[in-house]
């Protein structure tokens, strides 16, 4: 069996399941504006989960919440649901492509075959979709692919149980409802609300405050930790930022899409010109993890560069500060 399904490549994984899932109902929704409206725009730090032996850091809302804020904002029913039992996730699994519906799945990345083996470690974060089944191979529309590709039954079923933080649990999702005609103006300005308030959040370890804390303690872990594991953290945010979905300088230039595309749908100038400002600021951090990388492949790396990359960080946190507080004006 085989859903006639449009495979779309994007950017990053949950905004390509949302959007292709909507193009196949029939909504034209493109990936940043998935991604603006679900508020999917994040920074956390978060030292008491261990991520590949390092405090976890996310640039990016958690795990199902983009999805769920988009259905949420412009009028779309969902079904989602985990399990305890492979078995159980299979059946459902199945009688979805039996009943023609296409449907997202988390899913961990380390056992992802069709993976490069640099991309390959230990993430349960990420998405994709499955349309069919052909005898014991399930067909896989990744959107962070180039093209589709296949899975058996049993690989399909070690990456929707994958241990670890944020296990799948055999996660599944897809629509179930839509309204006559989206809602996109009063979704658009809910999502920027929401970034906005994550973004400037009085909170230490998010946000603004949170890119803040994470270049104080840059300054310390030398020192505190070795240089040996300072370079270890410090790979840990550039992988976070870089390697996983798409990371913090590329959703900087999604988020920047999406307040261009929304600029011409409200018919506000004042988006046009903020799409700019968070483009340099993705720049920015782009910089950032070129300079970063530098210093943790080089063991002999001098305190004065770990200073200058916290720099780099405390830049960009004064930016975003400001860029918000304009973005949350403007609508």
């Amino acid at each position: 069996m085989e859903i006639n399904f449009t495979h779309h490549q994007s950017a990053h994984c949950e905004n390509g399941v949302v959007s292709n899932l909507m193009k196949h109902n029939g909504f034209n929704v493109s990936e940043p504006m998935v991604f603006g409206i679900g508020s999917g725009l994040l920074f956390c730090y978060i030292p008491f989960l261990k991520v590949n032996h390092a405090p976890a850091i996310t640039y990016r809302a958690m795990p199902g919440a983009i999805f769920k804020r988009f259905a949420k904002r412009v009028g779309i029913k969902i079904d989602h649901e985990k399990f305890k039992s492979p078995e159980k996730a299979k059946i459902r699994l199945d009688e979805n492509l039996k009943n023609n519906n296409p449907v997202g799945l988390q899913v961990g990345v380390y056992n992802l075959e069709y993976f490069p083996d640099e991309y390959r470690f230990h993430f349960n974060a990420h998405n994709l979709v499955v349309y069919g089944k052909h005898e014991d191979k399930y067909l896989i529309s990744d959107p962070v692919m180039e093209s589709v590709t296949t899975l058996t039954d049993k690989q399909l079923e070690k990456v929707r149980f994958a241990k670890g933080a944020f296990a799948p649990k055999g996660h599944i999702y897809y629509p179930t409802g839509f309204p006559e005609k989206l809602d996109l103006e009063g979704a658009i300005v809910k999502g920027i609300k929401h970034t906005c308030n994550d973004m400037l959040a009085p909170i230490p370890i998010v946000g603004v405050n949170g890119v803040k804390m994470v270049a104080k303690l840059i300054r310390k872990w030398p020192k505190k930790k070795g240089v040996r594991k300072a370079n270890h953290y410090l790979g840990q945010i550039v992988r976070m930022q870089e390697e996983i979905g798409t990371g913090g300088g590329g959703f900087r230039y999604i988020y920047a899409a999406f307040l261009q595309e929304s600029s011409k749908i409200l018919n506000n100038e004042a988006l046009g010109e903020l799409s700019k400002e968070m483009t340099v600021i993705g720049d920015l951090w782009r910089d950032f993890a070129l300079d970063a990388s530098r210093i943790y492949r080089n063991r002999k790396a001098k305190i004065d560069a770990y200073n200058d990359v916290a720099t780099q960080l405390e830049v960009i946190a004064e930016k975003e500060k400001v860029f918000f507080k304009k973005l949350r004006k403007a609508i």
